[in-house]
């Protein structure tokens, strides 16, 4: 009797650890069951879309072309505090866009550093804003930048990290000073980082779990910022998402 109860149990919590552990399908902007397209959106080599924004100068006439290029938890709606004298003084054009499997743009199964280098590239050339361009990575954003870098760095005129996102296991980084950093990290921070190098696999539990805090920026956890990020966060009101200054 034991036997079988014990059989139904363990298969029970495999049957449940498989669908923890496995994302639900996406649901695609602009399919039968998905959310609807408010945004223009180019058709990639792959059949995949993308949707983007533009504002500042029109880009038939600017000085600087710059990709914005968002970071977790944002988008291409995303806002970044520039005076729009500013931008018309300098002719700058900006255009933001949705990375794969954000906002309005379809997923990447296949996503890559490489393969979002390679979007931005071909976005850039769908949208006819130039040979060269400038790319600004916030957050997150930073690796498609670093992406741009390595694989694009003939398209580029610049580029621009900002806050990135630091690979704590870098072997080309002095590993002292990797430990100071990551021993400033927040105890959720420091969690979420081991999880996503040592087992991937178990991230997507770790991070929809609400059992602990996977990221503190997520639970608005303030002890991120130092005094100065604290004044601009207080200057900029509900003008930026916090999670795009982590």
């Amino acid at each position: 009797m034991l036997g079988p109860i014990a059989v139904a149990v363990v298969v029970g919590v495999l049957g449940w650890a498989y669908q923890a552990l496995k994302p639900r399908p996406p649901k695609i902007c602009g399919s039968r069951n998905g959310p609807p397209v408010t945004s223009p959106r180019v058709k990639l080599s792959d059949g995949r879309y993308l949707a983007y924004r533009e504002i500042g100068t029109p880009k038939e006439e600017a000085k600087y072309r710059v990709i914005v290029i968002h970071g977790f938890d944002t988008s291409k709606d995303l806002n970044l505090p520039i005076p729009q004298e500013l931008i018309e003084e300098l002719k700058i054009y900006f255009l933001f866009y949705d990375r794969a499997g954000y906002g309005e743009s379809d997923p990447n199964p296949s996503r890559s550093v490489k393969s979002e280098a390679l979007d931005i590239q071909e976005l850039a050339d769908q949208l006819q804003i130039g040979s060269r361009f400038y790319v600004i990575g916030i957050s997150m954003g930073a690796y498609p930048a670093w992406g741009c870098l390595r694989y694009i760095p003939h398209r580029l005129s610049g580029a621009s990290l900002v806050v990135p996102f630091v690979h704590y296991w870098w072997h080309s980084f002095p590993s002292r000073l990797l430990r100071e950093a990551f021993g400033k990290l927040l105890a959720p921070d420091q969690w979420t980082f081991r999880v996503a190098h040592h087992a991937p696999w178990l991230l997507y539990w770790w991070m929809t779990q609400k059992w602990f805090t996977s990221l503190s920026m997520m639970a608005g956890d303030m002890r991120i910022f130092s005094p100065g990020d604290l004044e601009i966060i207080k200057s900029c009101g509900d003008k930026i998402n916090l999670c795009q200054m982590h």
